[in-house]
């Protein structure tokens, strides 16, 4: 009867240590399924953002191609240029402690 106790003893301790483990291995399996899921909302934000600032760039980059008065604008702009028999004056400016 003693041996009897033992092993059934010692199958309620098994039974228990897998059950712990079991129970241990589930809370991590859901933390971490909780983790990705917040990178995954993140990571779907970021797309949308991306996605975007794409198409404003596909937009503007197509202004650039069909749009020759842009051109010219961003050109004289950016790079200060001018047509001939124009002038381009360009006047530095002063530190507010030097004004009257």
């Amino acid at each position: 009867m003693n041996f009897g106790k033992l092993i059934l003893g010692f199958y309620a301790v098994l039974f228990a240590g897998v059950v712990l483990w079991a129970v241990s291995f589930f809370l991590q399996l859901h933390r971490d399924l909780t983790t990705l899921r917040v990178q995954e909302a993140v990571n779907q934000r970021k797309l949308v953002e991306a996605e975007t600032k794409l198409q404003r760039q596909e937009k503007y980059l197509d202004q650039l191609k069909n749009d020759p008065a842009l051109v010219e604008r961003l050109i004289r702009e950016k790079l200060h240029y001018a047509k001939s028999q124009e002038y381009i004056f360009r006047f530095e400016d002063q530190p507010a402690e030097n004004l009257p």
